[in-house]
């Protein structure tokens, strides 16, 4: 039964391959055989690459049969197709076509196992450049609010320069009543004169000044402050919002750009067995002698060949003859007197008809 599986995968003519020797069997069960896995491989790939796309398991498994079933019947036909001749450069051109969609074939089967045996190393390179872009994306919303941000620090260090000058100022005056009270400036008087009092008023409404500008300031710098605040929270809010975008970059590009960046040598040999595996079959053929089955399918073939050439040249040769007896037939009529009367008759009677309508219309129009 499993033999009987394997020929039919082969794609070979059940009908020939059953009257040939075991060993002629045996040649085409191997053939099946490598169609048949090489089917199974590239559903196992296609389900992996397919579930890095869905996330569903189900999914992933019906598309990835869909997938096999696709390379299973594509192989089947690229070696049912190759036939044996007697000329090997024939063969090789007739079979190159089909090895370079073997070639083909193999890249997209070897390309997502490749991504499951190099998972491990895969994620890590993603999680490198996962948290490399975390880094850039924190910059770039980083730069988007920093204009405002920095507008506000430079506002609240104007305010706060705002009092230091008003001290310096009100300090300044204290300096100078005090001063003249000491009689060191002024009008070097010692004690508590007019000029005194003068110079103590300017300072103690400079004083007032200050307090009130304090009370101002202070309400407008935890204003902007608390703006300030704000900016830094819509801040992390944006960054909370992209981080899932840059958590699911494992996708299968993604996948597929993380194995370019690891040692292609180990990759490439992965891609070399599975070239083996999908163009063993067509090199069987073609390295293989022409044997009982080939002889057997060139008999049919030719069979066929032969019968429909002569029904073609046969249905040829009876148009000519009916051709033939049909223009004698007619040549022979020609000379009929009666055929001549009849048809005489009939164009009478229709030239009467003719002059009959002709002259009921122009009584009509009279």
């Amino acid at each position: 039964m499993l033999k009987q599986f394997f020929i039919t995968c082969s794609g070979v003519d059940k009908n020939l391959i059953n009257n040939c020797s075991n060993g002629e069997q045996n040649k085409y069960v191997g053939i099946g055989a490598t169609v048949f896995f090489t089917a199974v491989m590239a559903t196992i790939a296609g389900s992996y690459a397919l579930f890095t796309v869905f996330d569903n398991l189900v999914a992933a498994i019906f598309f990835g049969l869909i997938w096999g079933l696709l390379i299973f019947n594509l192989d089947r036909f690229i070696v049912s197709t190759i036939k044996k001749s007697d000329n090997k450069w024939k063969e090789i051109l007739q079979a190159t076509p089909r090895i370079i969609l073997a070639v083909i074939i193999a890249i997209v089967i070897s390309k997502p196992l490749e991504l499951k045996l190099f998972e491990k190393e895969i994620n890590q390179i993603l999680l490198t450049e996962k948290n490399q872009m975390t880094l850039e994306n924190k910059t770039q919303i980083s730069q988007q609010f920093l204009p405002e941000i920095t507008k506000i620090n430079t506002e609240i260090e104007a305010l706060k320069q705002e009092i230091t000058t008003k001290e310096n100022t009100t300090n300044a005056l204290y300096e100078t009543y005090i001063a003249e009270a000491e009689g060191r400036k002024g009008t070097k008087l010692l004690g508590k004169g007019p000029v005194y009092k003068e110079k103590r008023q300017k300072h103690d409404a400079a004083l007032a000044e200050l307090n009130q500008l304090k009370k101002e300031n202070a309400l407008k710098i935890k204003n902007k402050e608390l703006a300030i605040a704000n900016l830094l929270e819509k801040q992390k809010i944006t960054e909370t919002k992209t981080q899932p975008i840059i958590a699911n970059f494992d996708g299968l590009m993604a996948r597929i750009n993380a194995l370019d960046k690891l040692p292609w040598l180990p990759s490439f040999f992965i891609f070399l067995l599975f070239l083996a595996i999908e163009t063993s079959p067509i090199f069987a053929k073609l390295i293989s002698p022409k044997g009982e089955y080939d002889f057997k399918l060139e008999d049919n073939e030719t069979a066929v060949k032969t019968w429909v050439q002569q029904q073609v040249q046969q249905r040829e040769k009876m148009l000519q003859a009916d051709i033939l007896v049909s223009k004698k037939v007619y040549e022979d009529i020609t000379t009929e007197e009666e055929l001549y009367a009849y048809k005489q008759k009939m164009a009478r009677d229709l030239m009467k008809l003719q002059a009959d309508s002709f002259y009921k219309k122009q009584q009509k129009m009279l």
